[in-house]
C-alpha cells in the first residue's frame, strides 16, 4: 500500500496466526462466512439472469441486508456463591450476597453481584424491583477507568439505570445491551454491591482496543487507497464497533455499485490493536456455451463458441460484475444472430469462485431473402417522386463466424444500385476487434449541383466502386476506419449515352473524358455518445486521391459533422455543425451541395448552392406530445463560403443560386424500429414554403 503521513497501516505481509478461539479478542460473533456461503447465497433463485439488471440488483441488495447479524459482542455475567439470604429474584437474574463481603473501591462496603436464576424461579407478569442508590461505570476488575471520555460513552448509553430509581433485571439487561451498542465495549458485567447507604449497580467495562494497524486479505479489485481511506480517521482511537459496522457497509456499498460479486465476510481484532479485514470475491471459474431453441431445449448451435466468447469482456479469473456481464449480453445482441442470450452464475464446487453459462437462443435462419422500399430525397419531381424499391439475398452468419454477405439492388425513378459486400466484424486471430469490409458496387444517382435542367432532360452520375475498408474501435466510443477504394465515374442521359456537359455547358468530368478515374485513400474518425438526448456526436472524413496513372485525379476531401444535445426540462435543445473543403483536381458532381432535408430545410435539395467549401449550421427544440410522438421547432442556415465560382463551370453560378440561405419551420416526429420519422414544414428567406419528410435524426 502507498505509505501515508498521517496514517500508518500495517502491512498485508504480516505473519498472522490463524482465525480460531486461540488467535485474540473476537468479536462480530466470529463473523466468518466462507466464500461458498457467499456464492450459493448470490446465487440462490438459480434463475437465468436474463440480464433484467434492476431484478438482479435487488437480489444482491437483499442478500447483504439479511445476512446474519453479529451479535455487539459478549455481555458476560459474573456468578458468587450465594448467601442464605436472597435479595433480588427476577425473570433472568439474580441478586444474592456474596458469601464474604468484598471491599468495593472505597474499601467499605459489601459487594453483591447478579446471578442467572433456574427456570422456576422466572415470573411471566410481575417482576420484583430493587432500589438502586447509586450507578458506577468501572473497568472489569471493578477499577476506576483510565479514560473519563469512554466513562462519559457507558454512562451515557444508560437508560433505566440511575441513582435512586427501582429497576428489574431487564432493565439492567437493557443498559447493558445499549452499553454494548455504543460501540466502545467488548464486555459489560453488571454487578450489584451492598453499601451503607443501599445497593450500588456497578457496570464492569472492557474497552475496545485502540485501532494501530489494518491488515485486509482476499481483496483483489477493492482500491487500496478506498480502504485506508475508510479506516483513516479512526488510527490511535479506541475502535467503536459502530463505525466498524459503517465500514463494512461502505466496502460493500462498492462492490454493489459496480455490480461486483464481493462482500466483507470477516473482520477480527488481533492483538496489538490490528484489525484484520477478510473480503471475499467471487471469481469466474470457467466460461461454457449452452445452445437452446425456442422451447428452451439444447440444440446444436451454428455459431462457433469461439466466436462468440472472443465478444466477451468477462474471462477467466476476473472478479465477476453484473455491468459487465450485462455489456457482454448487449454486444452478443448486436451481432445480430442470437434471438435472447442470458447468464446463468453457478458455485465452481468448494472454492471462492463461480462458473458461467451462456444460454443462447439463435435466430431461426442466417440468410434469406428481404424486399422493400423507401424514398430518396434526391428525386424531387415526376409522378413517383423519390420512390424507390429493393431486394436483398443475404447471409448474417457465414461459416458460424459471424461474417456477412449481402447482395442488394435498388431501383427508383431514375436512380439504382447494385451492391455486393462481404464483412467480417472481426477478423479472426485480431485481439483489437479490427473488422473488414469489402465492396463491389454499379450505381446510378441524380446529382444535385447539375439539377433542374432547363431542357427538362436529366441525367445521372454512373459509379463502379470496388475497395476494402478496415476498421476497429481505439478509445471508447471512438472507432476509425481506413479503406481504398478505386472508383471510375461519368455522367449519362436518360437512354445512357455519356455526357460530358450540361445544358449551360458547364463540364461533368474534371478530366474531360467520359468519365474520371480515381483511387481513393479513406480515413474516418466517429464518436458516438451514449444516445441519449443530451449526449455528443462528431465525425470526421478525409478522401485522399492518390494519382497511380497520369490521368487518375489527384485532390483531397475533408468534411466534419459534430451534433450536441442539451436537456432543458422536458424539452432538449440540439445544435448541429457541419462542413468541408476540395482542394485539387476533382469531379465537378463532387461538390457541396447545400439545402434539403439534410441540410437548409424550406429548400429543395441543393438549392442553395454547390461549391468546394461548405459550412451548415442547425439548432432545434424539441419537446413530447403524446407517446411515441414529439415536436419540434427549428431554424437552419448554409452558405458556400464564397466558394461556388470555383467549382469548374460554376454550376451554381449559371442556376442563379444564392449561395447562402436559411430556412426555419416545424414538424413532428414519431419514434420507430426504422428510427425517428420526421414530417416537417419550412419557410425559407425566400419566404417559400416546403414540406420534408425524412427518415432518421438530421445529418
Amino acid at each position: 500500500m502507498p505509505r501515508n503521513d498521517d496514517v500508518r497501516f500495517t502491512s498485508c505481509s504480516i505473519k498472522l496466526p490463524p482465525l480460531g478461539h486461540n488467535s485474540s479478542i473476537t468479536f462480530f460473533s466470529k463473523l466468518q462466512f466462507t466464500s461458498q456461503f457467499l456464492i450459493n447465497s448470490l446465487m440462490k433463485p438459480q434463475k437465468s439472469l436474463n440480464f433484467n439488471f434492476n431484478l438482479k440488483k435487488n437480489s444482491i441488495t437483499n442478500f447483504f441486508t439479511n445476512f446474519p447479524k453479529p451479535l455487539n459482542l459478549l455481555s458476560s455475567f459474573r456468578f458468587h456463591p450465594p448467601l442464605k439470604s436472597s435479595l433480588l429474584c427476577s425473570a433472568s437474574l439474580a441478586l444474592s450476597d456474596g458469601g464474604n463481603a468484598e471491599s468495593d473501591l472505597s474499601g467499605s462496603t459489601n459487594q453483591t453481584v447478579l446471578k442467572s436464576p433456574s427456570q422456576s424461579q422466572i415470573t411471566s407478569r410481575d417482576e420484583e424491583r430493587v432500589l438502586i442508590s447509586e450507578v458506577w461505570v468501572t473497568n472489569k476488575d471493578g477499577d476506576e477507568l483510565e479514560r473519563k471520555d469512554l466513562e462519559s460513552e457507558a454512562k451515557n448509553a444508560l437508560k433505566a439505570s440511575r441513582p435512586n430509581s427501582a429497576l428489574t433485571v431487564r432493565d439492567v439487561q437493557e443498559d447493558v445491551h445499549r452499553i454494548i451498542a455504543s460501540g466502545y465495549f467488548a464486555s459489560c458485567m453488571p454487578v450489584a454491591v451492598d453499601t451503607r447507604d443501599g445497593i450500588r449497580l456497578v457496570f464492569q467495562v472492557e474497552p475496545n482496543q485502540e485501532f494501530q494497524g489494518l491488515v485486509c486479505e482476499g481483496a483483489n479489485v477493492l482500491p487500496s487507497k478506498f480502504i485506508e481511506d475508510a479506516f483513516r480517521d479512526g488510527y490511535g482511537k479506541v475502535v467503536n464497533i459502530r463505525r466498524l459496522d459503517e465500514v463494512i457497509n461502505s466496502i460493500n456499498g462498492w462492490y454493489m455499485e459496480r455490480g461486483l460479486f464481493g462482500m466483507v465476510s470477516g473482520i477480527e481484532i488481533l492483538s496489538g490493536g490490528v484489525i484484520r479485514l477478510q473480503v471475499s470475491e467471487a471469481e469466474v471459474n470457467n466460461v461454457t456455451i449452452r445452445f437452446l431453441d425456442r422451447t428452451g431445449e439444447p440444440t446444436v448451435g451454428k455459431t462457433r463458441p469461439e466466436t462468440i466468447l472472443r465478444q466477451l469482456t468477462t474471462k477467466k479469473g476476473q472478479v465477476y460484475s453484473m455491468l459487465q456481464g450485462k455489456r457482454d449480453v448487449d454486444t452478443l445482441l448486436t451481432m445480430g444472430i442470437m434471438e435472447d442470450v442470458s447468464i446463468i452464475p453457478q458455485p465452481a464446487g468448494d472454492s471462492n469462485k463461480i462458473d458461467l453459462t451462456l444460454n443462447i437462443v439463435e435466430r431461426k435462419s442466417g440468410g434469406g431473402i428481404s424486399a422493400g422500399g423507401g424514398i430518396s430525397s434526391g428525386i424531387t419531381s415526376g409522378p413517383l417522386a423519390g420512390l424507390i424499391g429493393s431486394c436483398a439475398i443475404y447471409h448474417k452468419n457465414l461459416f458460424g463466424k459471424n461474417q456477412k454477405l449481402n447482395v442488394s439492388l435498388e431501383r427508383g425513378q431514375i436512380d439504382s444500385i447494385f451492391r455486393i459486400n462481404y464483412t467480417d466484424p472481426w477478423i479472426e486471430g485480431d485481439d483489437t476487434r479490427t473488422s473488414r469490409s469489402i465492396m463491389i458496387q454499379n450505381s446510378r444517382t441524380p446529382t444535385l449541383v447539375h439539377g433542374n435542367q432547363p431542357d427538362s432532360n436529366s441525367f445521372t452520375i454512373g459509379r463502379v466502386t470496388a475497395g476494402i475498408e478496415y476498421g476497429r474501435p481505439f478509445r471508447p466510443k471512438w472507432n476509425g476506419t481506413l479503406g481504398v477504394i478505386f472508383q471510375r465515374t461519368g455522367a449519362h442521359d436518360d437512354k445512357g449515352n455519356p455526357v460530358i456537359r450540361d445544358f449551360y455547358s458547364s463540364p461533368l468530368t474534371a478530366s474531360g473524358n467520359t468519365h474520371d478515374d480515381m483511387l481513393l485513400a479513406k480515413l474516418e474518425t466517429v464518436y458516438t455518445g451514449s444516445g441519449d438526448p443530451g449526449s455528443s456526436m462528431f465525425a470526421f472524413n478525409m478522401d485522399q486521391g492518390i494519382p497511380v496513372w497520369p490521368e487518375w485525379l489527384f485532390f483531397n476531401r475533408v468534411n466534419a459533422r459534430a451534433r450536441k444535445g442539451l436537456v432543458l426540462g422536458l424539452a432538449c435543445f440540439h445544435l448541429s455543425l457541419s462542413g468541408g473543403h476540395v482542394v485539387g483536381n476533382f469531379p465537378p458532381h463532387e461538390a457541396f451541395a447545400i439545402g434539403g432535408t439534410n441540410s437548409v430545410r424550406g429548400y429543395e435539395e441543393g438549392a442553395v448552392g454547390s461549391g468546394r467549401s461548405c459550412a451548415v449550421g442547425c439548432g432545434e427544440v424539441s419537446f413530447p406530445l403524446t407517446g411515441p410522438v414529439e415536436g419540434v421547432i427549428f431554424a437552419d442556415y448554409g452558405t458556400d463560403l464564397g466558394s461556388g465560382t470555383t467549382v469548374p463551370g460554376d454550376p451554381a453560378g449559371v442556376r442563379r443560386k444564392p449561395g447562402s440561405g436559411y430556412g426555419y419551420g416545424l414538424g413532428i416526429r414519431v419514434d420507430s424500429p426504422l428510427g425517428p420519422l420526421r414530417l416537417e414544414y419550412a419557410f425559407n428567406d425566400q419566404r417559400k414554403g416546403r414540406f420534408h419528410f425524412g427518415v432518421g435524426l438530421r445529418n
